[in-house]
């Protein structure tokens, strides 16, 4: 995908005796396509073109359904057109229809400029979890890079989150939330860059509250935080408000882990991550930090970032999937 952020033409007409403006267009020609940044998923051209590249997981999206197998039914609803914020919402099969179960908040992956809640890739992993957990979902379209530069994806998330606190009473404009959400048992979850979010939010609802909900539990997998130089130097051009190395967004601050709001956080880290001291370092400094929760820290050994997301019948990548499970219906 080439995407222009400041287009512009030029031409140029030749003659038979002219021939000496040619070296000087053609220079210049060059120079613009030159590179004058390269990240580990896109490049920036010194005209102001961006080129996305790289192992970028499928993203081509697909319709809500429902599954006759699982019984998990989904949907999408418009939160906000301005700024544009959608959401997948998934039903799982409910067999009591008076018993309200817990929702799920999800956040997905994608490095902050890629994927989305509606492709095949993360409608299949959260409607799997959604089976497997018997708990609502709400899966988020945030904004990306380049389209809308950070922190539009955490302003968008932090809507949802929001507008999932507007069911408290049972008066939301979703049915199937104010029908059979336990709001009282609230999970914030995602992947990479979705890992990244979900401590934000939890720390804005440590620090902000979130009225109507309790937030009882984060889960983070393989989450993209500072560390890592080129992903430092990624994360800093994506959000040109950045406040350096030492963004709270990217190096969580002392203080909003002592106040995370919620009571339990499970972390993931797979060895083979690039992202894995980074993921390490998180579950040590929340444990230090004077949090009175409770957080556990799983390895997943000799895997890759993200492995399950790019194969959910993985053997590995079932472990994990009933461990978020467990996480979720644990009382």
């Amino acid at each position: 995908m080439v995407e222009n952020w400041h287009p512009s033409s030029s031409s140029y007409t030749t003659h038979p005796h002219f021939h000496t403006s040619l070296p000087t267009a053609t220079k210049m020609a060059a120079k613009e396509n030159e590179i004058a940044h390269q990240f580990r998923f896109f490049r920036v051209y010194n005209d102001g073109k961006l080129e996305m590249f790289g192992p970028i997981i499928p993203s081509e999206k697909v319709s809500p359904s429902d599954d006759s197998t699982t019984g998990v039914r989904s949907k999408d609803t418009i939160i906000s057109t301005d700024p544009p914020v959608s959401v997948r919402i998934f039903l799982p099969r409910i067999t009591d229809p008076i018993r309200k179960i817990p929702l799920l908040l999800y956040i997905h992956g994608g490095g902050f400029c890629m994927q989305s809640a509606f492709s095949s890739t993360y409608h299949n992993l959260v409607a799997t979890i959604v089976s497997e957990a018997n708990v609502i979902a709400v899966s988020v379209e945030y904004g990306l890079f380049p389209t809308r530069p950070i922190p539009a994806c955490y302003e968008d998330s932090w809507a949802a989150l929001q507008w999932v606190a507007s069911h408290a009473g049972g008066s939301g404009p979703e049915p199937w939330l104010n029908k059979y959400a336990d709001l009282q048992r609230v999970f914030i979850s995602g992947d990479s860059a979705g890992g990244n979010i979900t401590h934000t939010l939890v720390s804005r609802v440590g620090k902000l509250g979130l009225p109507g909900v309790k937030v009882v539990g984060a889960i983070l997998v393989h989450p993209y935080f500072a560390g890592v130089k080129e992903d430092d130097e990624t994360w800093m051009y994506m959000c040109p408000e950045n406040e350096g190395l030492h963004d709270p967004r990217m190096k969580p601050a002392a203080e909003d882990l002592a106040r995370l709001g919620c009571e339990r956080v499970l972390v993931f880290a797979a060895e083979k991550d690039h992202l894995f001291d980074s993921g390490k370092k998180y579950f040590e400094e929340l444990k230090k930090s004077g949090w009175g929760g409770s957080v556990e820290l799983v390895v997943n050994w000799g895997l890759e970032h993200c492995f399950h997301v790019r194969n959910l019948e993985h053997d590995k990548a079932q472990e994990l999937l009933h461990k978020v499970a467990s996480f979720i219906q644990q009382d």
